[in-house]
């Protein structure tokens, strides 16, 4: 059976479970590693996060598995993605089972899957034929979103067709705490975005179309605000952020991609505006923020860094073909 999270190369620095096999016994070792070859593994502290103990050098490799920078409870990711989902409610939705099913206008994955939100959907049955007849119903094509770990039952079902599904890249949910700061006087947020936040803003390359972001911006269960980093007269760079409720009442801040005008680009106009749209969110109420970017996308991840997130969890998107 294939695996379909963090099924890439192990590097150093990666936090892992290694499993050694020494006939009939097995031991486990969880930790950050240092060298792949030879394997050294420093088992980690308390949260997952990197020790100062002695490392260990790994021989009778049985398994290793990469797992996320640090330890997460299923109630977490759960919390992101409810948030996530009610900042992108689509045009319709129903709830079936513990999952939310989305229709939208925007070209987004996000607003045309269903996504299991409820405690429920993470240990029963998809209910698949419910969600084909919706989106069948509307000819869309049936999508699913897939949390690592609570999406478990929809992993399983897309592993044993494999040739039934579309896998989409795998999708990197990084988070950090919010506090308050000082925002950057040249940056503006506005309740609905302008003629040049709409031309310099794309998904994936693709431009939004206007009626579909305005639209959102009247559905969201929540906030949204859509920033330009503004110098000179000039919007030198765009992004959008929301702002919606976990079920356990914390406030979450999210945080589209950052669009910057490529003649201005690597001068730190996108750290610069993330910094401020961090201090927005602080100044609505949120306890916490979060994004999404493509695992492969190395450049954004290390963006996102520097503003101070960590890799939460993974989710991946899956097409009925």
């Amino acid at each position: 059976m294939s695996r379909i999270f963090r099924s890439d190369e192990v590097a150093v620095g990666d936090r892992v479970v290694v499993r050694r096999r020494r006939g009939d016994l097995a031991s486990d070792v969880i930790g950050h590693v240092v060298s792949t070859n030879p394997l050294v593994v420093r088992p980690q502290e308390v949260g997952g996060l990197p020790s100062s103990r002695e490392a260990v050098l790994i021989e009778d490799l049985h398994i290793i598995k990469k797992l996320s920078p640090r330890t997460v409870r299923n109630s977490d990711i759960r919390a992101i993605e409810t948030a996530t989902a009610r900042a992108f409610p689509g045009q319709e939705q129903e709830r079936i089972d513990g999952w939310l099913i989305r229709a939208g206008a925007e070209i987004a994955e996000r607003s045309n899957s269903a996504t299991p939100i409820g405690h429920s959907a993470g240990f029963t049955a998809v209910p698949i034929d419910a969600i084909t007849e919706f989106y069948r119903a509307r000819n869309m094509p049936v999508q699913l979103c897939i949390p690592e770990r609570i999406g478990k039952p929809a992993q399983r079902l897309v592993e044993q067709r494999p040739d039934a599904w579309a896998l989409g890249e795998e999708i990197a949910v990084m988070s950090t705490a919010v506090e308050t700061r000082e925002m950057d006087p040249n940056v503006q947020v506005d309740a609905l975005p302008d003629a040049t936040w709409l031309a310099m803003y794309h998904y994936r390359g693709q431009a939004l179309p206007e009626a579909a972001v305005r639209d959102l911006a009247q559905r969201i269960d929540g906030q949204i605000g859509f920033a330009r980093l503004v110098l000179d007269g000039e919007t030198v760079a765009v992004t959008r952020a929301t702002i919606t409720d976990s079920d356990d009442g914390r406030r979450w801040l999210g945080y589209s991609a950052v669009e910057v005008a490529p003649q201005h680009r690597r001068r730190g106009y996108g750290t610069r505006l993330g910094e401020s749209v961090l201090a927005w969110g602080a100044a609505q109420g949120a306890d916490a923020a979060y994004l999404q970017v493509r695992a492969s996308n190395e450049a954004g991840i290390a963006l996102y860094t520097k503003l101070g997130f960590v890799e939460h969890h993974r989710h991946r998107y899956a097409r009925l073909r």
